[in-house]
C-alpha cells in the first residue's frame, strides 16, 4: 500500500497568532516600536513618493496614502495603537492604515517587504542617537579638560595597581580619560558612516523589478549613500556590533574614572569630594554620604557590555535570519540611550568635583614616588646601569620605610650603604644634596616632553584637545542639520504633492 503524497502547508497563515507568540515575540517587538515609529513614517512617505515618481501608484491612492502618513507623523509613538495581537509594529501600522483607507494601504507593500521599512527606520533612529552621543561625549571632554586645567599644578601621587607610582598632577591624570573619550567619539562618527547608508529598495534579498534606481529613496531620506549589495543591505549586522562595542568602550572609560573617584572620595584617601547633587545619603547611618552617581556609572557600563555580548550571541546564526535584527531594534537604541544618560552624568560629576590638594600632597610626602627619578639620576650622575641603580634604590627605599624616613628625606649616605651592600663599594654620595631630585614638584616640572605632566606640556595638550573637540562637535552638528533638512524636505514634498493633486 502506498501512502498518499504529503502536501506541505504553503502560503501565509490562515489563523491568528497563538497567545504565547503574542505574549513573547510580538509583545517584545511592539515594546520597541517607539524607536522605529518616526523612521517608519518617513520610510513609508519616501516609498510612496518613489512609487509616484515611477508611475506605479495611482494618483488618488498616492494622495490618500500620503495624507494618512502625514497625519500619523503627528502622532506620538505612545499614542499610536501598536497592538501585539496584530503582530509586529509594521503589522499594527498596516491594521491601522487599512482601518482608515481600506486596501489602498496595500500600496505600501509594492516592491518592499516589512523588513526593509524597519531596517530604514532603525538607521534613521540610530543616526540621531549617534550624533547626540558624540555631542555629549564632547561636552564631557570639555568639562574634564576645564577641570584638568584648573588642577594643572595640583600634585598627585599617581598610581598603578592602586599603589603609588610617580609624582604627577590631578590635571594630567584626568586628561587621560579625555583622550579615550575623543577616540570613542571619532569611532562613533565612523560608525555613523555605516548607519548613514540606505538599505532602501533592497527588497528581501535581490531587490524588486518595480525599482530601477535605489538612489532617489536614499536621497529623499538624507542618506549619504546606498548599500551596494541588496542581500547584504537587508541582513548586515556588523555595524551594529561596532556601535555597541564603542558604546561599551566609552562607558568602560567612564567606569574606570568612576571607580577611581569612588576610592579617591573615601575617607581613607580624601583626595576629592563629589558635589552633594551626585551623592545619596544612607537611611540608617546618618554620617554616610554615598557616591551614588559613581555606582550608577559602573553598573551601566556592565549593562552595556551585557547588551554587546548578548547581541553577539544572537547574531551567531545562519545568514538571512531575523533572530538578531528582531532584538537589534530594541537592544541597540536602549544601549545608546543609556550611554547618553551616563555621559551626561559623568559630565556633571567632573564639572562639580572638588579636589583636595592638601591631602594629595600629604600622601606624596609620606611615600616614595621619587624612587624612579632617583634611580634615573644615579644612571646619569654615576654612569651605572639602570638595573644596578634600580636594586640599590629599591634597597634604600626598603631601609627608609623600616626607619620611618619619607622619600624626600633619603640621603646620599643611605644610598652609599645600599650600594656598598649590593656592589661591594660606596658610590661617594655622602653629603650630596638630593633635594631637587626628590622634590615631587621638581619631578613634575621636568616632564616637559610631549604628553608629560609639566604645566607647559599639559597646556599644549589641552589646546590640542580643544581644537579636536571643536571639530568633533562641528561634524556632529553638521550631520544633524543635514538630517533635519532632508526630513523636513521630505515632509514638504509630501504635503506639496497632496495640495497639487487637490488643485
Amino acid at each position: 500500500m502506498t501512502g498518499a503524497r504529503r502536501t506541505r502547508p504553503e502560503g501565509f497563515p490562515q489563523n491568528g497568532p497563538a497567545p504565547e507568540l503574542i505574549d513573547s515575540g510580538f509583545a517584545l517587538e511592539n515594546a520597541d516600536a517607539s524607536f522605529l515609529h518616526r523612521g517608519l513614517n518617513l520610510a513609508d512617505i519616501a516609498h510612496v513618493l518613489d512609487l509616484d515618481r515611477r508611475g506605479i501608484v495611482p494618483d488618488a491612492a498616492g494622495r490618500e496614502l500620503l495624507a494618512l502618513l502625514l497625519d500619523v507623523t503627528g502622532i506620538e509613538p505612545e499614542d499610536f495603537p501598536y497592538d501585539p495581537s496584530h503582530g509586529e509594529p509594521y503589522n499594527s501600522r498596516e491594521h491601522y492604515f487599512v482601518s482608515k483607507i481600506g486596501d489602498v494601504a496595500g500600496w505600501l507593500h509594492a516592491g518592499r517587504p516589512r523588513r526593509e521599512a524597519a531596517r530604514v527606520a532603525l538607521r534613521l533612529h540610530l543616526r540621531r542617537q549617534l550624533t547626540e552621543l558624540v555631542a555629549e561625549s564632547v561636552a564631557f571632554a570639555r568639562d574634564a579638560t576645564a577641570t584638568a586645567e584648573e588642577h594643572a599644578e595640583t600634585l598627585l601621587p599617581d598610581q598603578t595597581y592602586l599603589q603609588q607610582a610617580q609624582p604627577s598632577t590631578f590635571g594630567h591624570y584626568l586628561l587621560s580619560f579625555v583622550y579615550s573619550t575623543v577616540r570613542d567619539a571619532r569611532r562613533l562618527l565612523d560608525e555613523l558612516d555605516w548607519v548613514d547608508s540606505s538599505p532602501g529598495g533592497a527588497g528581501c534579498v535581490n531587490g524588486t523589478r518595480l525599482l530601477e534606481d535605489r538612489g532617489p529613496i536614499a536621497s529623499a531620506l538624507g542618506f549619504g549613500r546606498v548599500i551596494p549589495h541588496t542581500r547584504d543591505a537587508m541582513w548586515q549586522v556588523d555595524g551594529l556590533i561596532h556601535i555597541l562595542a564603542t558604546a561599551a568602550s566609552l562607558l568602560s572609560n567612564f567606569s574606570k574614572l568612576a571607580e577611581d573617584l569612588e576610592i579617591f572620595s573615601s575617607s581613607e584617601f580624601d583626595f576629592v569630594d563629589l558635589d552633594d547633587a551626585y551623592t545619596r545619603s544612607s537611611i540608617l547611618m546618618p554620617q554616610k554620604r554615598n557616591p551614588y552617581a559613581l555606582a550608577i556609572v559602573r553598573g551601566a557600563s556592565g549593562v552595556v557590555i551585557g547588551r554587546l555580548t548578548g547581541f553577539l550571541a544572537v547574531t551567531k546564526s545562519p545568514s538571512a535570519r531575523s533572530d538578531n535584527l528582531i532584538f537589534a531594534y530594541g537592544e541597540v537604541p536602549r544601549a545608546l540611550d543609556l550611554s547618553l544618560r551616563i555621559t551626561r552624568l559623568m559630565s556633571g560629576v567632573v564639572r562639580t568635583l572638588r579636589v583636595n590638594p592638601v591631602r594629595m600632597r600629604e600622601e606624596l610626602d609620606r611615600g616614595y614616588t621619587q624612587a624612579t627619578d632617583l634611580a634615573e639620576h644615579l644612571v646619569q650622575r654615576l654612569g651605572v646601569d639602570y638595573r644596578t641603580a634600580y636594586v640599590v634604590v629599591g634597597n634604600t627605599v626598603r631601609a627608609a620605610a623600616r626607619a620611618g624616613i619619607p622619600g624626600a628625606d633619603i640621603t646620599g649616605e643611605m644610598i652609599d650603604d645600599a650600594a656598598l651592600a649590593h656592589t661591594g663599594h660606596s658610590w661617594g654620595l655622602s653629603g650630596e644634596d638630593l633635594s631637587q631630585v626628590l622634590d615631587p614638584l621638581q619631578i613634575v616640572a621636568s616632564r616637559q616632553a610631549e604628553g608629560g605632566a609639566a604645566p607647559a606640556a599639559l597646556a599644549d595638550m589641552t589646546s590640542g584637545l580643544r581644537k579636536a573637540l571643536d571639530a568633533l562637535a562641528a561634524d556632529a552638528d553638521a550631520r544633524t542639520a543635514a538630517f533635519d533638512r532632508a526630513e523636513d524636505e521630505l515632509l514638504r514634498i509630501a504635503r506639496e504633492k497632496i495640495s497639487s493633486r487637490e488643485r
